[in-house]
């Protein structure tokens, strides 16, 4: 059941980059076949599941003074950062990813948290049906 969860956690975050490269300019999935862009979509959004559950609790905790000071608005920097980790990432593993620049990676971590949020109201994963 777990591995089901993850599935279908994993497929809620690609189809969410995948809207996310439609919507924002400057991220962007190049992939020469259907294939390609399929896969690319799925290790990113595996890539990027990582970076937030490794690096996302850690910075929280060191920068819970800005977190309150700015009364939750680094949040967003914080996203925008981790987006664009993910796009380093990415291009040391060759895929076909690319986000240009801050702004890029500001605006495309909100419309992931958005589209993956909708998603998961719409398509709730196993275990959210305990």
């Amino acid at each position: 059941m777990v591995a089901v969860g993850f599935l279908i956690r994993l497929a809620a975050t690609a189809i969410a980059l995948w809207i996310t490269t439609l919507i924002v300019p400057g991220v962007e999935v190049t992939g020469r076949t259907g294939y390609d862009t399929a896969f690319t979509l799925l290790v990113v959004a595996l890539i990027f599941g990582l970076v937030n559950a490794v690096l996302k609790p850690v910075i929280r905790v060191v920068g819970c003074v800005f977190y309150l000071l700015t009364l939750g608005l680094f949040a967003l920097v914080v996203n925008a950062l981790l987006f664009l980790l993910t796009d380093r990432i990415a291009r040391a593993l060759d895929l076909p990813f690319q986000v240009d620049g801050f702004w890029a990676a500001f605006w495309g971590a909100i419309v992931m948290a958005v589209v993956t949020w909708l998603i998961s109201v719409a398509v709730p994963d196993s275990a959210d049906r305990r």
